[in-house]
């Protein structure tokens, strides 16, 4: 009994179960259905959202491209347009250019038949005029045109003496104010210092008591000063100073800082002397080093060996005519560059030549070479440009210029030593150039005195009133300019006063 109920109920339980697992697959299957069919909707809006981006994104670049592509057109068409105007403005020029020429093309024409006209025309009237003058005057063709050229000749130097004397008053009256702004502008632009050109320095002592400590006993003190400085020490009478004499600037100033620094230290032995000029030697050299590398710099010159940098801060201490030969050399150097700026040639050979034209001044030798052959062969040595050392040699016309630099040289070289203020003349040359100019004015007929002054800046002459006539005092002003232009070299400008004075005497008795 029992075993036939458990069957039934066996079953029944397959069957419930079955039909359960069978109910929760398909509540499965719908559940799964559901969520594919709602991740399908959002993978489709989602996809349909990202078009609608792209084809905004799209749609925002191709109307960028667009833009720049209209703006890159008009761009173009404004310079086409611009272009276009050019061209038409130059094709007005040229056309009026053309009928400018036609113009005078035909004003040329017209003149050149109007000369021809002229020229018939005063053909005729000089044969009626020779016709006429050999009818009246019964000479010969020959004669009355020398008397036609000689009445012409003199009629003209009239007029020439008119006009001259007119041009002579209204440069007078023009140029005092001309001149202060010339002589201003010149030493504003020009102007340097001038130094004393002297063998001799003197040295201050703060008492004479101090002469005796320089000397030192028996003389041990100046003879050791003396022969390590080569100078000489010359003590006298001068109160509160001592002179150091000596040809070579360097060793000259080498004494100089030497005995003024034994004065201020107060310690004047033969050890303390060779101990201070010593010192003294190596710092003045490293000045010459200096002074040399200095002036390059400005120059802008480079490739300069070490040996010729020296020679040029030796320039530095040399003097000539009371010009400092390095500031001669560094403004013989610049306005040789300018000049051959302006010409054409090269710049850098025209300042290189012009910085080492007196190079053989700060050389020391023995020899009785000039400084320009010195110069010269320091130059050829150290490997310097052939126009370099032709520009040395010729500078003082030992040899002739064989190109343009060496002229240009000469000439930088002249401005630089005859401008105002630049030098300062030895008394000897003073009076030989005042000598010069009173012998020139002595030497024309009619002069009777003549008087250099104003430093030889005015030449004064009286001239005799019987023999010279007022226009011949205008001719001998200028007769005795030329040959003071021609003969004498002179810095600045020379007045020549022509006095010519009637005295008319009288007695009453």
């Amino acid at each position: 009994m029992n075993f036939i109920m458990i069957g039934p109920l066996c079953l029944v339980c397959v069957i419930l179960g079955w039909l359960f697992r069978w109910m929760y697959a398909k509540f499965k299957l719908t559940s799964i259905e559901q969520k594919a069919a709602r991740l399908s909707q959002e993978a489709i809006k989602e996809a349909e959202a990202k078009s609608k981006e792209l084809l905004i994104e799209t749609r925002d670049q191709l109307l960028k491209e667009q833009q720049q592509q209209e703006r890159e057109a008009r761009e173009r068409r404004g310079e086409l347009q611009r272009t276009e105007r050019r061209l038409l403005l130059k094709e007005e020029n040229l056309e009026r250019k053309q009928s400018e020429l036609d113009v005078q093309k035909r004003q040329l024409a017209d003149r050149e038949a109007k000369n021809v006209q002229r020229e018939k025309k005063l053909s005729e009237m000089e044969e009626s005029w020779r016709i006429e003058l050999e009818r009246i005057a019964v000479m010969s063709s020959e004669e009355a045109k020398q008397t036609i050229i000689e009445s012409m000749q003199n009629e003209a130097k009239r007029d020439a003496q008119i006009i001259i004397n007119k041009i002579e008053q209204d440069a007078q009256m023009k140029s005092d104010k001309l001149a202060r702004d010339i002589v201003v502008s010149s030493i504003q632009r020009l102007a340097t210092e001038v130094s004393s050109e002297v063998t001799v320095t003197t040295v201050s002592l703060p008492s004479d008591e101090m002469k005796g400590r320089i000397i030192g006993r028996e003389g041990r003190n100046i003879r050791t000063l003396e022969t390590l400085t080569g100078v000489d020490v010359i003590i006298d009478d001068t109160p509160e100073a001592v002179v150091i004499s000596c040809f070579d600037p360097v060793r000259k100033e080498i004494a100089r800082v030497s005995l003024e620094r034994l004065v201020q230290d107060g310690r004047i032995h033969p050890a303390r002397i060779e101990e201070i000029v010593t010192k003294v030697t190596k710092e003045i050299s490293r000045v010459i080093i200096e002074e040399g590398e200095k002036v390059l710099f400005d120059l802008g010159i480079h490739n300069m060996s070490q040996e010729m940098v020296r020679a040029l801060g030796k320039l530095h201490f040399r003097t000539s005519y009371g010009q400092n030969v390095l500031s001669h050399s560094k403004e013989v150097a610049i306005i040789a560059g300018m000049i051959a700026a302006e010409v054409g040639a090269d710049r850098e050979i025209a300042r290189r030549g012009g910085l080492l034209h007196d190079i053989g001044k700060g050389i020391e030798t023995d020899g009785d070479a000039n400084h320009a052959e010195m110069g010269a062969d320091l130059a050829k040595r150290l490997g310097e440009d052939p126009r370099v050392i032709n520009s040395i040699l010729s500078h003082h016309d030992d040899i002739e210029p064989n190109c343009i630099e060496s002229v240009i040289v000469q000439i930088a070289d002249a401005i630089s030593a005859a401008r105002p203020g630049a030098r300062r003349e030895t008394i000897d040359n003073y009076i030989k150039r005042l000598e010069s100019l009173e012998d020139i004015a002595g030497s024309f007929e009619g002069v009777e005195k003549a008087y250099a002054i104003q430093a030889g800046r005015e030449l004064r002459i009286l001239v005799n009133n019987d023999t010279v006539s007022d226009d011949g005092a205008k001719e001998i002003a200028k007769g005795i300019a030329g040959r003071i232009e021609s003969e004498l070299r002179y810095p600045g400008r020379i007045k020549v006063t022509i006095i010519r004075e009637m005295r008319v005497v009288e007695y009453a008795r």
